[in-house]
C-alpha cells in the first residue's frame, strides 16, 4: 500500500530529501555544505547495493562530522546480537534488483514499553556520488540515521540499560563473580566526562564501545585484564602502554602478543583493566536479551522471566509532588508490587524525552548528550517500602526510611534498581525532584519468581470550571410521576423507571484536550416541599443500550433538600 502507483519508487514525506533535512541552521560546520548535496538511491551510487557486507566485522561504520556516536555504538551492539538485528531490521524485505523492490525499507524500535514500526525510503545524501556522512558498505547505519535524525529519539534497539559511575565501582570490583559475568555476557559502552589528558586524546561525553574483555597471562605468570575499545571516529586516539608500540606487550608471550595485536581494527586499540577504570566515568551495561524477550541478571545470573510494565505521569497541580523533601510528595503515582516467593527483582524507572524542537543540525552536532540532559529530563528517582498488608496508613508508611531506593535524584533517562524480595505487598513512588515537574514514564520490573504490578487509583483529577471560552448550554425538563417516572433512589429496584437524558461530549482531543462540564439539576417546588434529589451519569457506546447493563462512572447524591 505504500508503493505509488505506475512502479515509482516510495518518497518518505516526513523526511524530505532536500537541505532542509539537515541544514536547518546555518551557524553549523555543516552549513557550509548547502546546495551540494544530492538525494540517491543506493543503485545510483554503485553497481551492486547491499544492506550489510558480507563479512560482518567490517560493517562498523566511521563517525564523521555528525555528533551520533551514540548511534554507531548501538549498531555495533546490533551486529553482535543477531537476535536484536532481525528484530531491529526485519529479514526477508526486498532489496535493491529484486522482483519486490519498491524503494523503502521497515525498521524496529523499542520506545517507551513498545515496538514501533517504521517506514523510511531509501534516498542518502550525496556529495559528488560518494555518500556524506560515513562509509559506503554501511547502508543499514545511513537509513537508520535518516529516522533518528528526524525524531530526535535515542531509538532503543531493545536491551536493559544500566549505568555504572566511577564513583560506584569499588563494590563492584569486590565481586569478581559480578565482573566476570559482565565481562562474558553484557554489552558495554564507556565515555569520558571529566576533562583530563584521556577526555583531550579520545573525546570528552564521546561513546566508545568494549568489543572485548580477556584475562591473558604473562611471561612472569601474572594476570592481566585486557579491553579492546573501539572509537566511532575511526583512528586510534591511545597512546598508552598498551596501545601501538607500547611498553606492556614485551611482558606477554611473543606469540600471544601478536594474536592479540592482530584483532585490531581501525580505531581500536588495547588498555588494561587499571587504566580503563581510571579513564572512562561513565559505564553502561546493557543485559542481554534472549530470544523469548527475557534478561539474564548481571548480578546472579538468574533469568529473568517475569516482567510487567505500566505506563504513568507526573501532572502539575495533581500528581508532581516533587522529592521527599516537599510536603506534596504523598501526592505523587504509586504503585502496587506483589512479591509472591523470594526472588530477585530488578525496576527500571524510564522517562520519556521532552522533544523541545531544537534546530535538526543543533541537535545532531551536539556529541555532549549529557550537557543537554536538563533541556530533555527531570532529575528522578524511585523509593520502595515494604507494607504488611494492601490497606495502610500512607502518612505513616512515608514518615518511615524506604526499604529500598535508587541513587539520589539524577537527570538520566532511566534509573534502575536491583533488591532480592521477600513474599508481601510493596509501594512504589516514583518522583521528580522538583515539585510541579511535568513528564511521562515508564515502570517495568523484572523478577525471577512470580510478580504482579498494579497502579493505586488516584483521586479524580478536577478541572477547574472557570475557564475562558465559550459555554455550550443544554437544558432538560422532566417530572417524576407517581406509579410512572418515581423510581427512586438505587437502592430501589424501580430505580431504572427514573426519567433519563442522553447527552455526548465531543471525543476529539485534538480540538478538546479538556472538557468541563457542570450539570445542575433544580427542583421546581415550594420551599417545604422539597425532597432529597441527587443524579447518575452513565457511559454508554450506543443510545439504544440499555442503562441497566452499564455501571456508574460518575454519582452525585445530595443528602439534604437542596
Amino acid at each position: 500500500s505504500l508503493a505509488p502507483a505506475g512502479g515509482r519508487l516510495f518518497v518518505d514525506s516526513e523526511f524530505p530529501a532536500d537541505d532542509s533535512a539537515l541544514l536547518s541552521d546555518c551557524s553549523t560546520p555543516i552549513a557550509k555544505l548547502k546546495g551540494t548535496i544530492t538525494w540517491l538511491r543506493p543503485q545510483e551510487i554503485c553497481q551492486s547495493p547491499e544492506l550489510f557486507p558480507e563479512d560482518i566485522s567490517l560493517g562498523h561504520a566511521k563517525q564523521g562530522l555528525l555528533g551520533d556516536c551514540w548511534l554507531l555504538c548501538a549498531c555495533t551492539v546490533l551486529l553482535q546480537n543477531k537476535h536484536l538485528l532481525n528484530k531491529v531490521i526485519p529479514l526477508d524485505q526486498p532489496t535493491w534488483g529484486g522482483s519486490g523492490y519498491k524503494g523503502f525499507f521497515r525498521f524496529c524500535f523499542w520506545q517507551y514499553g513498545h515496538w514501533k514500526d517504521v517506514i523510511i525510503d531509501d534516498l542518502l545524501p550525496c556529495i559528488d556520488l560518494k555518500l556524506c556522512f560515513s562509509r559506503f558498505i554501511d547502508i543499514y547505519i545511513h537509513l537508520l540515521v535518516s529516522y533518528l535524525a528526524e525524531h530526535w529519539s535515542l531509538g532503543s534497539i531493545g536491551t536493559e540499560e544500566e549505568n555504572v559511575k566511577q564513583q560506584d565501582t569499588d563494590p563492584v570490583r569486590r565481586r569478581p563473580d559480578l565482573v566476570k559475568f559482565v565481562r562474558d555476557n553484557c554489552i558495554l559502552s564507556c565515555s569520558i566526562n571529566s576533562r583530563t589528558t584521556e577526555a583531550t586524546e579520545l573525546g570528552q561525553y564521546h561513546a566508545l564501545n568494549v568489543l572485548e574483555w580477556l584475562e591473558v597471562s604473562t611471561v612472569s605468570g601474572d594476570k592481566v585484564h585486557l579491553l579492546r575499545i573501539r572509537n566511532p571516529w575511526g583512528r586510534c586516539c591511545w597512546t598508552g602502554s598498551w596501545g601501538e608500540g607500547g611498553d606492556n606487550w614485551s611482558s606477554l608471550d611473543p606469540l600471544c602478543a601478536m594474536d592479540l595485536q592482530a584483532r585490531i581494527s581501525q580505531g581500536e586499540f588495547w588498555l588494561d583493566e587499571e587504566e580503563f577504570v581510571s579513564m572512562f566515568d561513565d559505564v553502561t551495561a546493557g543485559y542481554k536479551v534472549d530470544e523469548n524477550g527475557h534478561i539474564r541478571s548481571i548480578y546472579s545470573g538468574n533469568m529473568l522471566e517475569h516482567r510487567h510494565q505500566l505506563a504513568g505521569e507526573w501532572i502539575k497541580g495533581f500528581s508532581a509532588g516533587g522529592s521527599r523533601n516537599s510536603n506534596s510528595y504523598r501526592t505523587n503515582p504509586k504503585y502496587w508490587l506483589k512479591v509472591r516467593e523470594r526472588g530477585e527483582v530488578l525496576v527500571s524507572l524510564l522517562q520519556h524525552k521532552e522533544n523541545k524542537r531544537m534546530d535538526k543540525s543543533v541537535q545532531m552536532l551536539c556529541e555532549d548528550l549529557r550537557m543537554n540532559k536538563h533541556q530533555h529530563y527531570q532529575a528522578i528517582a524511585l523509593h520502595i517500602w515494604k507494607v504488611e498488608k494492601k490497606h495502610f496508613n500512607l502518612s505513616q508508611v512515608l514518615n518511615k526510611a524506604p526499604f529500598a531506593s535508587t541513587h539520589c535524584h539524577a537527570y538520566d533517562r532511566e534509573v534502575v534498581l536491583h533488591q532480592e524480595l521477600e513474599p508481601g505487598y510493596y509501594l512504589m513512588i516514583p518522583s521528580t525532584y522538583q515539585p510541579e515537574a511535568e513528564a511521562q514514564f515508564l515502570i517495568r520490573v523484572f523478577s525471577s519468581s512470580s510478580t504482579s504490578l498494579s497502579a493505586l487509583k488516584s483521586p479524580a483529577r478536577l478541572l477547574p470550571l472557570t475557564l475562558g471560552g465559550e459555554w455550550e448550554n443544554s437544558y432538560f425538563h422532566g417530572a417524576w410521576v407517581k406509579g410512572s417516572t418515581a423510581g427512586g433512589s438505587r437502592n430501589f429496584h424501580s430505580h431504572w423507571c427514573n426519567p433519563h437524558f442522553l447527552f455526548s461530549v465531543c471525543n476529539d482531543t485534538m480540538e478538546t484536550p479538556g472538557v468541563n462540564i457542570k450539570i445542575t439539576l433544580h427542583q421546581n417546588s415550594p420551599e417545604n416541599e422539597l425532597h432529597p434529589i441527587g443524579f447518575h451519569i452513565y457511559k454508554v457506546s450506543l443510545l439504544v443500550q440499555v442503562l441497566v447493563l452499564c455501571k456508574a462512572n460518575l454519582i452525585c447524591f445530595c443528602t439534604n433538600p437542596l
